[in-house]
Order: structure tokens, then sequence, then C-alpha cells
């Protein structure tokens, strides 16, 4: 069974920086971020491919956002920068065992406990 770990977040001003870990436990995996804000519907954010070459965005996160990872870790990263308080949300790590990219969370099969950003205006 994969189990997903996320740390980072928190509370930040406007036009910060925050960033997220995601490790993975027993195989390397299509990993991607999801966000959800109160009374929305979660919401996609990036994606990346078990190698690494190739990334996907949602468009909230494109120009400030940017997916990676480390295999040799087992871990997916998201950095984030010029934060707004509309990125105020529950950010989530997920995986699938499939190698294509998906914005759709019914296609991630593995999701990591969510954590809290916060953004001050």
């Amino acid at each position: 069974q994969v189990q997903l770990v996320q740390s980072g977040g928190g509370l930040v001003q406007a036009g910060g920086s925050l960033s997220f870990a995601c490790v993975a436990s027993g195989r390397t995996l299509t990993m991607a971020w999801f966000r959800q804000a109160p009374g929305k519907e979660r919401e996609f954010v990036a994606a990346i491919s078990r190698s690494g070459s190739s990334t996907f965005y949602g468009d909230s996160a494109k120009d400030r956002f940017t997916i990676s990872r480390d295999n040799a870790k087992n871990t997916a990263y998201l950095q984030m920068n010029s934060l707004k308080p509309e990125d105020t949300a529950v950010y989530y790590c997920a995986a699938r065992l499939g190698l294509a990219l998906f914005q759709s969370p019914s296609e991630y099969d593995y999701w990591g406990q969510g954590t809290q950003v916060t953004v001050s205006s």
C-alpha cells in the first residue's frame, strides 16, 4: 500500500513563497498537487511524470508554481512564489499508478493528508 506524507505549507503574506514536499512510500508514481478552498471543488495545481521530464500546470499555477521531484528520495515538491490571498486552500499531494498526467482528482489513486496554506493580504 502506498502512503503519501506531506510537509510544508503554513501562513505567508501576499507576494511571499512557500514550498511543499510529499514523500511516497514504496514506489515511483506519477505525482500531482491539488488544492481545495472552503466551499469549492478540489482544483488541479500541477502534475509531474515518473521521470520528472514532463510537467503539467493548472491555470492558477502557471508562471508562479513549480513542481519537481527527486526519485532517489521518492519525493515530489511544489514551490509556490508570488502567492495571492486566493491561493489560500488546503493543498493535497496525490499519486497515480498510470503514466499519464491528468487534471481530474478521480484519476488519482493515493492522497496525502492535506496541508493548510493561508495567504494574508
